[in-house]
């Protein structure tokens, strides 16, 4: 047992070094974007905890392949402090451990406290009352939010699997027989559905979000911004134009007569254009004569190599999730079983590249971890250029060093959320290596030869799959939490086809758009001149 520490061991340390790693990248990037002059020391830790939670919940995916690949040599049998399986099944719930207590904390952040301190500020931002009025305000509309997660939690304890079903059984003997399976799960089952149900939303985040972004950050990082001296121009000449219209308005009440209702109105709106074009002038003047607008133009071939990297990359994720789904449509065990497939028929890049990389440990954690923060930045170039919406309202806009602290926790939980649905995707483009990792097994072959000494059988060495014997190979808690329940996988199989649908459709749009301006969400008509201090402290 004591290699089997030592395995242990080397796995949670490099996971504890990931972990503040992890944490001091969410700490720089939630301070890159909220408002310095609106921020707030509650939202600021809920926004920062709230995703490295999910950041350390992905991490533990590869610590999970580890163990398990770790536990068996290359020659398919089990190593010597591996072999008793409650050896195993000890390294086992040490990550479901880690695992129940990382989820419980994601749906305590996701139910009750990002939307209390969320309510919390959108009281103290619509009325002026004492603390504890806002907090009780908080604690209604929150309490909903904990109705809900309740109801997750029971339907996932409660509701049983799987009901066999006779021809001949009447209503009363099945409602029955559901009664005497319900209690039968446990709280993995409560948990796993509950977080599946986040998982789906985040599922719906990627397809808006993350596909979106997965085309328009590389295509911009290629094309570029428009020059600031150009653009300066073509701004002087709209402020010239606009002065000139509210001018000939001005002029028909020289002689005192009064404006007309519907020439106030205009002259209201050119003078609201005017003040949005002014300020735009002054952040355009800044940048025209900024050191690091110049030194942007040095580091363009670097931008362009990027950008054709992430396009790259992208297109490599798109192949391969394209190749994943086909897989499962010609050879899957169906619908109702949630799309698992046994072996790999066809192969991808991805599915080829991860046990290779896992047999070199921690290559494939820093992979995975690649593949995670690759989904925060293509996530956050998709929420930029589209904004936070509800449906076919805009709630808010994400700008560097203009989010207010509402938005800001918006942000937080739409990437928890597509964090979570990261292992799943992962999970769609190498199956057998999220289950299994790297282990085999040995299989008799039921063939027999007849030889001169009689009848002989062969063990053939065989990678782990779904079809494996159970006592042969150990399954990751990662899988256990993702396949609880077989129509959710069902649902993510389709949402798969989605992704790739709406990643074609945003690479189409970002090559028909054309080059951002310089000040691109700088400036905008509901923003005040104070807003300028902020930008140029």
């Amino acid at each position: 047992m004591a290699t089997g520490s030592t395995e242990l061991l080397i796995g949670w340390c490099i996971f504890g070094v990931l972990l503040l790693a992890i944490l001091a990248f969410c700490w720089v990037y939630v301070r890159k974007y909220q408002s310095h002059q609106e921020s707030e020391v509650i939202s600021t830790i809920t926004a920062i905890s709230s995703l490295a939670i999910a950041l350390i919940t992905s991490a533990l995916l590869p610590v999970d392949i580890f163990l398990v690949s770790f536990m068996k040599n290359h020659n398919g049998t089990f190593k010597d402090w591996a072999e008793n399986n409650d050896t195993r099944i000890q390294i086992e719930n040490t990550v479901l451990i880690g695992y129940y207590t990382l989820y419980s904390i994601i749906l305590f952040c996701v139910f009750l406290w990002i939307p209390f301190v969320y309510f919390y500020y959108e009281e103290k931002d619509d009325t002026d009352g004492s603390h504890c009025s806002q907090i009780g305000s908080a604690l209604k509309y929150t309490s909903g939010f904990v109705l809900v997660c309740s109801c997750l939690l029971l339907i996932g304890a409660f509701a049983p699997l799987d009901i066999p079903s006779k021809a001949n059984a009447t209503e009363l003997d099945k409602i029955k027989l559901l009664f005497q399976n319900l209690g039968s799960s446990n709280g993995l089952a409560a948990l796993s559905f509950s977080i599946s149900s986040l998982t789906l939303i985040g599922m719906l985040a990627a397809i808006t979000y993350t596909a979106y972004g997965m085309s328009a950050l590389p295509l911009n990082l290629i094309k570029g911004k428009r020059n600031a001296h150009y653009e300066r121009l073509e701004n002087s000449e709209d402020i010239e134009e606009v002065e000139q219209q509210v001018e000939n308005i001005k002029s028909k009440c020289k002689d005192g007569r009064p404006l007309s209702s519907k020439d106030r109105q205009a002259l209201y709106k050119l003078q609201e254009k005017l003040r949005t074009l002014k300020r735009k002038d002054r952040h355009l003047e800044h940048h025209e004569n900024n050191c690091w607008t110049k030194c942007c133009l040095v580091m363009r071939p670097f931008k362009i190599v990027w950008g054709i990297l992430f396009i790259l990359v992208a297109l490599l994720f798109i192949v391969s999730l394209f190749l994943s789904n086909l897989d499962k449509a010609l050879h899957s065990a169906g619908i109702n079983t949630g799309f698992i497939i046994f072996g790999t028929n066809l192969t991808n890049p991805l599915n080829i590249l991860l046990p290779v990389l896992q047999t070199v440990f921690p290559l494939d954690y820093i992979f995975i971890t690649t593949i995670t923060m690759y989904f925060i930045f293509t996530s956050m170039a998709g929420i930029r250029n589209m904004g936070i919406w509800f449906f076919w309202i805009r709630l808010y806009k994400i700008r560097r060093r203009r989010t207010r602290p509402q938005a800001l926790l918006f942000l937080c939980m739409i990437l928890l959320l597509i964090v979570l649905h990261t292992s799943y995707m992962i999970y769609s483009l190498a199956p057998q290596y999220v289950m299994y990792g790297s282990q085999k097994y040995l299989w008799e072959n039921n063939s027999t030869q007849e030889t001169a000494i009689g009848n002989s059988s062969a063990l053939v060495l065989k990678d782990c799959d779904a079809s494996a014997p159970e006592d042969q190979c150990t399954v990751t808690r990662t899988y256990l939490f993702l396949h609880k329940f077989w129509f959710f996988s069902s649902i993510y199989y389709f949402g798969n086809w989605a992704f790739i649908v709406v990643f074609v459709i945003g690479l189409i749009v970002s090559c028909c758009k054309g080059k951002k301006s310089v000040i691109e969400g700088e400036v905008e008509d509901d923003d005040s001149d104070l807003s300028d201090d902020e930008d140029h402290p």
